[in-house]
């Protein structure tokens, strides 16, 4: 699984403490329940405890402030689902963090760095330029396409 908590699990080991003070660890939560849920199995407390390498204690923090903002529903077992707010929220971050990470393996950064590098680069960014950004490098993929295509013939 690709999510952002890499810095955010560096910064609560020395006490740094990133427990939903920031836009950036609400996303990562959300994220890392989005990428849980597509297992198929439902998703615990537990299983975001294991993920993030987070404390339980930090985690069920976490999930009642999603709960109490409206981006989580969780049921009489424990499971929890994302509202259509934070699938909203999880799937924006996803989806830019996708584009950065693969953007950087092409551009040759090795996997680990480049997962990195997105996290801290689909935080900040506004709609507008990820947009831009995100027409670029589909038009730059289709005409690597088209390019190979006409290679090939």
């Amino acid at each position: 699984m690709q999510v952002c908590y890499y810095e955010l699990v560096s910064n609560n080991r020395i006490g740094g403490g990133n427990i939903l003070k920031t836009p950036e660890s609400t996303e990562d939560y959300l994220e890392t329940i989005l990428m849980l849920s597509h297992s198929g199995t439902p998703t615990r407390s537990i299983d975001i405890v294991n993920e993030m390498v987070y404390s339980k204690p930090s985690v069920s923090i976490a999930m009642k402030k999603l709960r109490a903002n409206g981006h989580i529903d969780v049921d009489a077992n424990g499971y929890i689902t994302l509202t259509d707010s934070g699938r909203e929220i999880a799937q924006k971050i996803y989806e830019r963090h996708k584009l950065f990470s693969d953007w950087l393996v092409f551009l040759g950064v090795d996997r680990e760095t480049a997962v990195n590098d997105a996290c801290k680069i689909e935080h900040g960014m506004s709609d507008k330029s990820f947009f831009a950004i995100q027409k670029h490098f589909e038009y730059w993929k289709r005409s690597l396409y088209k390019q190979s295509s006409k290679k090939g013939s």
